[in-house]
């Protein structure tokens, strides 16, 4: 699974992932941190990438268009830190991978994760 982590993620979590064999972009890394969030979801659809981010609107333009991909991953948790967010991604991870391979929304809580398929 390739990832690229919208500016609300922090590089820690990014790094982190990496350690653990991802492949992870970051939008800053790249001079991208003002990228419109529709040009967001089209540049991780040509590279096969997996938006992660905290920004619910990601969902809205996905279901707005019928898009059924890129997938996103959108975290809702109390615990912000990159550590409880790479662990909390990374025990997801395992569950949802074919889903997120066809396309969904998956947004990730402090205890739980809902999965929607796209299209939506």
């Amino acid at each position: 699974m390739k990832f690229l982590a919208d500016m609300g993620v922090s590089p820690l979590t990014v790094q982190l992932l990496r350690q653990q064999g991802y492949n992870t972009v970051h939008l800053y890394e790249e001079g991208l941190e003002r990228l419109l969030d529709a040009l967001i979801l089209e540049k991780a659809k040509q590279e096969d990438r997996i938006v992660l981010t905290f920004d619910l609107d990601f969902g809205d333009i996905l279901a707005a268009n019928s898009a059924s991909l890129p997938s996103v991953i959108i975290f809702r948790v109390k615990k912000t830190n990159p550590v409880s967010v790479g662990s909390r991604l990374l025990a997801v991870l395992p569950e949802c991978e074919e889903d997120l391979a066809e396309g969904a929304i998956i947004t990730v809580d402090d205890s739980r994760y809902r999965l929607r398929r796209l299209p939506i």
